[in-house]
């Protein structure tokens, strides 16, 4: 595929397996079609989660899920439930789910090197006493995200590793970054009163408003 900015490009898996070469037997043998006893506790030790879905089109979302550990429940060895909290209202991976089933998703332990994948077909669900199961603080979801697994397996902890991510001293300090009222000025005009806007944020969440 051609980009405005190199010809340097690969077009073909036959040009990238030439630069890449294949996966070892024991990396793909690992891909499997539902959870065991070793692949379990990935997902009920799991507090966060990342959500990819896209729509009929092929536009890409990736969503961030995250709860106490094993909140997304274990139905059986090829079904998970995924509690949908309140959030901005915007649904994308709601309204992709609708469009197009197919999702993938990484489940991440703090810490730890190895995360866990697992790639299905989603369908949404309001069924009450299924539901009722994914309560926290007393509230439990309005709705649910079904998972049929098609694919589970273990990733490497090399990206862990690479970005350091669990090291403390590479931690970064809030002010390293600009609040989300502030990119909101930038994004509205300096008519916008960010300041407000991140103090009415914070005191919201200090009374965890919303999160349930």
């Amino acid at each position: 595929m051609a980009h405005r900015l190199t010809t340097s490009t690969i077009g073909s898996e036959a040009e990238l397996r030439a630069l890449l070469g294949e996966p070892q037997p024991v990396v793909v043998s690992k891909i499997v079609d539902r959870l065991y006893a070793a692949t379990r506790c990935f997902i009920e030790q799991s507090p966060f989660l990342c959500l990819a879905t896209s729509d009929a089109n092929g536009q890409c979302d990736v969503s961030p899920r995250g709860d106490p550990p094993g909140f997304v429940r274990i139905l059986d060895d090829r079904t998970l439930l995924v509690p949908d909290r309140p959030g901005n209202r915007i649904a994308d991976s709601l309204r992709n789910i609708l469009a197009n089933p197919r999702i993938a998703i990484l489940f991440v332990l703090p810490g730890l090197g190895e995360s866990f994948r697992v790639n299905g077909r989603a369908t949404l669900t309001t069924d009450r006493e299924l539901l009722a199961a994914s309560a926290v603080e007393g509230k439990a979801p309005k709705l649910g995200i079904l998972v049929d697994i098609e694919e589970a397996y273990t990733q490497c902890p090399k990206a862990f590793i690479r970005s350091q991510l669990w090291d403390p001293a590479r931690h970064l300090a809030q002010s390293a970054i600009p609040t989300s009222g502030q990119i909101l000025r930038a994004i509205r005009g300096d008519d916008f009163d960010d300041e407000s806007y991140d103090r009415a944020r914070d005191e919201r969440y200090a009374r965890r408003e919303g999160f349930y």
